[in-house]
């Protein structure tokens, strides 16, 4: 146990959030998820999405250099949909002054996890509970 750090981050997820560049991605998503595709998959099977989400972004700076540093997976069939599983994600984003999740298509989504510098598999049984986060970088006088 350290001082200051959330329980939930694992030291294979510390590593992980650690290890990362700036603009490098990380996928957090549902128990449902195929992560059998991604380079690194790391287990969370008792959080959902929204306490995985909280935790990750407590140490997780994103990145204010790009238009869309959270993107959710759209809805198959209806790309304007918004699932209550997406008003709980852009609840934790708002909460830690974040703008809310733009959504991509299914395999674009897919797509862009492959190339995630980790995936996070959480515990979430809600479809669409997944969320690619593009790390940003700290400025010089944070602590």
């Amino acid at each position: 146990m350290l001082i200051g750090l959330d329980p939930l981050l694992t030291p294979d997820l510390l590593h992980a959030l650690a290890a990362m560049g700036h603009g490098d991605t990380i996928a957090l998503v549902d128990a449902n998820y195929p992560a059998t595709r991604g380079r690194r998959t790391l287990d969370l099977a008792g959080a959902d999405i929204v306490r995985a989400l909280h935790g990750v972004l407590s140490l997780l700076p994103l990145d204010s250099f790009v238009p869309e540093p959270a993107v959710v997976m759209q809805v198959v069939g209806e790309p304007a949909a918004v699932p209550p599983v997406f008003e709980d994600i852009n609840r934790v984003l708002a909460a830690h002054g974040h703008k809310p999740a733009a959504t991509i298509e299914r395999h674009a989504f897919y797509a862009a996890a492959e190339r995630a510098y980790a995936i996070v598999r959480t515990g979430e049984r809600r479809f669409y509970g997944d969320i690619l986060l593009t790390k940003g970088v700290l400025p010089p006088d944070s602590k």
